[in-house]
């Protein structure tokens, strides 16, 4: 693939200089800084109209401050919260979000992003405390001001909200769903299709709400009833997220989904899976006959950490296992990490 250059060889010298001089001495990814400072060039030269360019620019500068606001907490487990804003304090889903933040964030060291507003987001952010929220506001004309338990240091401001969801699910280890309007709809659709679709990790994904509710009957309801009954998903993407009414049943789902697996990553087109513990030799072999099916070729294998994962320095110390996967049946691959999961004993954790 030839270079991403302006194709000037003056301009380009120039352009790398530049890199080098101002991140170089930081290990700033210079190659990647030249061909932001390129795209930059080129949408000029292109005569871009300026409402473009003006998306483009501050399209950069949001996810450039939130990587910068996040970047200090990357060893810190989060969990999103989604829900109404018109939520009122005295409702019982506001009260079981506040429990079940408090409960992540006191019990479980968990921090909570929310979308910093009123309703269901406020109640995240009360429970879970100043100290361990995070909040990602939108600005709308009748939502000027994020809530008041968020302080200064973790909140985020945004224009648009596709960099707004971008770190919902880039930030985030799980997510508890609570009832709410299109915005909530719009975030609980998008969140599944990117898990379905391997655009996104797996993450344990909670539909919550309060004991006598019925809010997610009706969307159990055409989700199964209609999308799975018609071919349009697959009966194991159903198991892709979990409806409880219950604190202890949410925590356990989201905590028990990393008892054992930690994170995973593609490297030269294989899928590797970073685990707490070792499989056995014995597990290794249930786990190829249970689970062969995901794999194109090949065998799931016990691995060490690769050479781009030690210059990442990304958990290389971890025990790993690797295979050929399909990049299909996410619900399968979802099934498989509860497997591993299931290896480790709770008493001993």
């Amino acid at each position: 693939m030839p270079p991403y250059e302006i194709g000037d060889a003056d301009i380009d010298a120039r352009i790398r200089a530049l890199a080098e001089d101002t991140v170089a001495r930081e290990g700033g990814n210079v190659d990647l800084v030249c061909e932001m400072i390129v795209s930059a060039l080129k949408l000029g030269r292109d005569g871009a109209d300026r409402g473009d360019v003006k998306i483009a620019n501050t399209s950069l500068k949001e996810m450039r401050y939130s990587f910068l606001v996040f970047d200090p907490h990357r060893t810190t487990r989060k969990v999103t919260i989604f829900g109404s804003a018109r939520t009122p304090p005295t409702d019982p889903n506001y009260i079981l979000a506040s429990d079940f933040a408090r409960r992540m964030a006191d019990d479980r060291r968990w921090a909570v992003i929310t979308g910093a507003g009123p309703g269901i987001m406020e109640a995240g952010n009360l429970g879970a405390g100043v100290e361990h929220s995070f909040g990602v506001n939108i600005r709308l004309p009748f939502e000027a001001e994020a809530n008041p338990y968020i302080h200064e240091s973790r909140l985020i401001n945004y224009k648009y909200f596709f960099t707004r969801k971008l770190m919902f699910v880039k930030e985030s280890d799980a997510f508890a769903l609570f009832p709410g309007g299109f915005g909530t709809q719009d975030e609980t659709f998008e969140l599944l299709t990117l898990v379905q679709t391997g655009k996104s990790d797996i993450h344990p994904i909670v539909l919550m709400e309060a004991p006598g509710s019925g809010y997610w009957d009706s969307w159990l309801s055409f989700v199964e009833g209609t999308l799975a009954e018609q071919g349009m998903i697959a009966p194991e993407d159903l198991s892709l997220f979990r409806r409880t009414a219950s604190i202890d049943e949410a925590v356990e789902e989201i905590t028990g989904f990393y008892r054992n697996y930690h994170s995973q990553r593609f490297v030269k087109g294989m899928l590797v899976l970073r685990l707490e513990q070792e499989p056995t030799d014995e597990q290794m072999e249930e786990l190829n006959d249970r689970f062969g099916d995901l794999v194109v070729e090949g065998r799931i294998e016990r691995v060490t950490a690769s050479d781009e994962e030690i210059e990442d320095d990304d958990v290389p110390d971890l025990p790993r296992i690797s295979f050929h996967y399909t990049r299909r049946g996410l619900g399968r691959l979802r099934a498989m990490l509860d497997h591993l999961n299931g290896l480790v004993d709770v008493d001993t954790e």
